[in-house]
């Protein structure tokens, strides 16, 4: 673990940018960014507009470590450069933005009220590989739809035994158990995913840290436990749907809680833009998400 950028993660103040949008995301961002998908034949030309994108993101003069802690990456944008810079090398020694990694593979078919983190076969050599190239942690999402006890546990449980080999290569792992917010169950669902999360950091060695990528809880406050126990490095709430004011506004009712946005940071952003109102657009964006991060 590079200490310097986990002493920036555990105290500075900002918020995470998720860039990590993989394989089934990307037209959906693309489309967002104004590029229809006739534009494009084929994965390897769409894998290289959303690069185009991402890198006009993090080359932007707003996108720097002063409002922006860290990003976190899809696999391809690790492996690409920037600039002729490995991303993740140009996040951290030109931005101060802590590089991370998405590293799961998708979502398996719901069953139980939830949707767990498809199989991960090659998953210490991708870890291997981010090592390598100065990846500081990783982020996997499973998603939560239903109020099932059983099914929660079991959601969490993965997150964490998926964690341990991710805390064993010396990264730092990002536990996103999304409690989705169409739920009808929501605010019970959160209240039995508390418990788990509580359990599973608690039976975590003293030498341990993670981090939690959350929904906005709906009662204010609500995940103030996790934001202080020892384990926890830092809890950072994703938009999960809700526009960028919605989610600033909730956020912002949650001290201590920081963002890590996706599509919510690229509202509004657009490939027909010129650079002056993309940067203008993007600054704006930026800093109304700062701003609601250090709340």
């Amino acid at each position: 673990m590079n200490n310097e950028q986990a002493q920036r993660m555990r105290n500075d103040k900002g918020f995470i940018a998720a860039l990590d949008q993989s394989g089934g995301s990307t037209p959906k961002a693309l489309r967002l960014y104004g590029i229809e998908e006739d534009r494009y034949n084929g994965e390897d030309e769409m894998f290289d507009l959303i690069h185009t994108m991402r890198s006009r993101i993090i080359t932007s003069p707003s996108f720097t470590g002063e409002k922006i802690l860290g990003a976190i990456l899809f696999e391809q944008t690790m492996d690409r450069q920037i600039d002729g810079v490995d991303t993740a090398q140009y996040l951290w020694e030109q931005k101060r933005v802590v590089p991370f990694l998405k590293v799961d593979k998708g979502l398996a078919d719901e069953t139980d009220g939830m949707q767990l983190m498809k199989p991960m076969p090659d998953l210490d050599a991708l870890l291997d590989r981010a090592v390598s190239k100065g990846v500081f942690g990783t982020k996997m999402r499973s998603v939560i739809s239903a109020s099932s006890t059983s099914g929660i546990a079991a959601n969490v449980d993965q997150q964490f035994e998926i964690g341990d080999r991710i805390l064993a290569k010396g990264l730092v792992p990002i536990l996103e158990p999304e409690v989705s917010i169409n739920s009808a169950d929501k605010e019970a669902i959160e209240d039995e995913l508390l418990a788990r999360l509580t359990a599973g950091l608690d039976a975590l060695p003293e030498d341990r840290e993670v981090m939690l990528k959350l929904t906005i809880p709906t009662r204010d406050d609500l995940y103030a436990p996790l934001i202080a126990h020892p384990r926890v490095m830092r809890v950072v709430a994703l938009s999960g749907g809700y526009t960028r004011e919605e989610s600033n506004e909730r956020l912002a009712r949650n001290p201590g809680l920081i963002a890590s946005f996706s599509r919510a940071l690229s509202e509004g952003l657009s490939d027909q833009q010129s650079d002056d109102e993309f940067n203008a657009t993007l600054a704006e964006s930026v800093d109304s998400i700062y701003r609601a991060s250090i709340t």
